[in-house]
């Protein structure tokens, strides 16, 4: 069995990419979108996705982005993966998919077992599925809300698509959360924030190692 691969998201300063790729992870997330505590500019992203070491994916998460956002975007900052955080429909995601020649992930909110379906719907057009906790009515964000779902919805299933877990993970829970539902791989945004949009180094650490741990655990 593979280690568990976490994805930290929404780096806003040149520290965090040096505290993330120090603490082993695999992906670093890019917020475009200016709701966010975690948003960047294009030129912030590009110094940023710029500093990241070799073998550290660079991510970059839209929401329902329109193509000239996108073009601007790649253009500019040397993206690994694409990221849809919004309510794109399954066109969009192949749409995008095929018009910038990079994997796309695409974020599906879960609240309940009636959601489980669309993770079915886009693993068909997307490169990963990033299973997120679905937000509450009215929210601002789409996603880094430090909500959790029942991870016992998906304990057990598996897609034909790589898959990510998101949502209210923390250092305290991302053992739990990888022993109960079998996922290889994490996302944490305000789970490792000491203040909405800053990212704290120890906890970083802190989570990386709880989520490496959690996947030999049950060999022990």
């Amino acid at each position: 069995m593979a280690d568990v691969r976490v994805k930290i998201c929404g780096l806003t300063r040149p520290e965090d990419v040096d505290a993330v790729a120090a603490a082993g992870a695999s992906y670093a997330g890019l917020v475009f979108f200016p709701k966010s505590p975690r948003n960047v500019s294009v030129a912030v992203a590009r110094d940023l996705a710029v500093r990241a070491p070799v073998g550290l994916a660079k991510v970059g998460l839209v929401v329902n982005p329109s193509d000239a956002l996108l073009d601007e975007i790649t253009a500019q900052v040397p993206l690994d993966m694409i990221q849809l955080h919004g309510s794109e429909p399954p066109e969009r995601v192949a749409e995008v998919r095929a018009r910038y020649g990079l994997p796309v992930m695409k974020a599906v909110g879960v609240a309940d077992a009636a959601d489980l379906d669309k993770l079915d719907i886009y693993q068909r057009v997307a490169d990963q599925i990033l299973v997120d906790a679905k937000p509450p009515k009215g929210a601002d964000l789409p996603g880094g809300n430090g909500l959790a779902f029942d991870w016992r919805l998906i304990a057990g299933r598996r897609w034909s698509r790589p898959w990510m877990l998101a949502g209210g993970l923390t250092p305290q829970n991302v053992a739990r959360a990888v022993a109960m539902t079998g996922v290889t791989q994490v996302d944490v945004s305000s789970g490792v924030e000491s203040a909405p949009g800053i990212k704290d180094a120890a906890l970083i650490r802190g989570f990386v190692s709880a989520a490496r741990v959690a996947e030999v655990a049950p060999r022990l």
